[in-house]
């Protein structure tokens, strides 16, 4: 019989362990605290005297005043998931059975250690329900204990639990387990209930991009998105995911794919060269008003004709800006004096520029781009262009976490690598400084993973 009881155990955690997990949020789970034994069951003979006293722990029942088991569990799809108990105690309290119609007496055996390994199936009745905090539930299983020296042997096992998930993830939880012994006689292995209380963690699932939507249930998941999309960005909001927008930085219909026509001659502002004025499709989109060849777009007197070499005209000051195009920097956008014909800086560019810094991604301790950040930095270089006669400062920062000195170099390094590659991109190096300040400088707490994400970051600044 024993044999028999060994093979039965093997047989139920290799079925465990070769179970394959089907999706699911934070598929793994780790549940600790105290259990109790309690032999009274096994002792009474008639079904009404085996649970009259369930919740007697004073007399009936065995606790060890520590942490006391460990379960380890997998779902496995269905509501269901399978776990590995593993548990100790120290047997003081065991009941015997009553002699007559005489009471039940409780000896003590001789504090025998108590040991069990316990392949555990549940199945959880939260989604019946209908609950998000409340998780009740159902399970068999199988294991084998010790008692001492000399009982041992398998059990069968079922029984009820019920947890209560304070957040997604951590949850307070109770299970109660009949042990039916595998042995003929009481003497030598009884069976008996073991409760279990205590906490549940669960851990497993994966958010790459941080957009709150599981990896497995994200259809982007290396870019922060919206649940309406699966996880996919609409950047633009116009309706249309970034995947399927031929324009995702600009809001357009779903007829051109999601591209805008402002002007509205049927011709997409992205191959329109004239997106602003109706045109024809034999000039992409462009007038030529003044039929002097030179289509409007590049034609900066549309009603008077002019040479080709003068773009259609004289251009003593195209952008109106009081400067003359001869000493303008900015010719085509309207500046100030004091700036060379150039646009000054506002704020709202500023906040453009750092809104774009945020997302600069580093390989982890290294001064190297991940590959998502390429596209933000060419972004910032083009707005850096629009600016060409004003400077800016490219400033590094880090968390708390590591020394000081390499943090120090960490964030020289980093500021360094942003402003080697806009130089990279056509911005004059002259223009940019780049300069390191460890964690001298954080902007958030550096007591939470949250807090410490903020404080690594890199900053432009307008330099006076």
């Amino acid at each position: 019989m024993k044999h028999l009881n060994k093979l039965f155990v093997a047989l139920v955690m290799l079925a465990g362990f070769s179970s394959q997990a089907q999706d699911s949020n934070n598929p793994w789970a780790i549940s600790f605290g105290v259990n109790a034994v309690d032999t009274r069951v096994s002792a009474a003979s008639k079904l009404e005297d085996q649970f009259s006293q369930f919740f007697n722990a004073k007399d009936n029942w065995n606790i060890l005043p520590a942490v006391s088991f460990v379960n380890v569990s997998r779902y496995v799809g269905n509501n269901f998931s399978f776990g590995v108990t593993g548990s100790v105690n120290k047997i003081s309290r065991y009941v015997l059975p009553r002699v007559g119609d005489g009471p039940y007496t409780v000896v003590n055996p001789g504090d025998k250690n108590y040991y069990a390994v316990d392949g555990v199936i549940n199945y959880s009745l939260m989604s019946l329900i209908k609950s998000k905090k409340i998780d009740p539930s159902i399970h068999i299983g199988g294991g084998y204990t010790w008692i001492g020296d000399e009982l041992n042997a398998g059990t069968l096992n079922g029984g009820l639990g019920l947890t209560y998930w304070f957040t997604e993830m951590v949850g307070l939880s109770w299970r109660s387990t009949y042990k039916q012994s595998f042995e003929d006689v009481r003497e030598e292995m009884p069976s008996h209930m073991q409760h279990f209380a205590g906490l549940t963690f669960k851990f497993g699932g994966k958010d790459t991009d941080g957009d709150g939507i599981y990896d497995k249930d994200d259809a982007c998941p290396e870019v922060a998105g919206l649940k309406q999309f699966n996880g996919c960005p609409d950047t633009d909001g116009d309706g249309i995911t970034d995947a399927s927008d031929s324009c995702p930085e600009v809001a357009g219909p779903a007829e051109y794919n999601g591209c805008p026509d402002t002007d509205g001659d049927t011709i997409v502002d992205k191959d329109d060269a004239c997106p602003e004025v109706k045109g024809l499709k034999e000039f992409a989109g462009c007038p030529d008003t003044d039929g002097d060849g030179t289509q409007d777009k590049n034609d900066k007197c549309i009603d008077v004709k002019g040479p080709k070499e003068n773009a259609g005209c004289p251009w003593p000051d195209r952008d109106g800006d009081t400067v003359l195009d001869k000493d303008d920097k900015c010719p085509d956008v309207a500046g100030t004096v004091a700036n060379n014909g150039c646009p000054e800086v506002s704020e709202d560019v500023m906040k453009r520029l750092n809104d774009y810094a945020k997302t600069i991604l580093f390989d982890t301790n290294k001064d190297s781009f991940k590959q998502q950040t390429y596209p933000v930095l060419q972004a910032i270089a083009a707005i850096l262009k629009e600016y060409p006669s004003s400077k800016f400062s490219i400033e590094g920062h880090t968390d708390s976490d590591g020394k000081d000195d390499a943090n120090q170099r960490l964030s020289d390094g980093r500021a360094l690598a942003v402003k080697r590659y806009l130089v990279e991109q056509g911005v004059d190096e002259f223009r940019l400084s780049a300069s390191g300040f460890g964690e001298s400088k954080p902007i958030d707490t550096n007591k939470t993973k949250a807090g410490k994400a903020n404080n690594r970051r890199v900053e432009v600044k307008l330099a006076k």
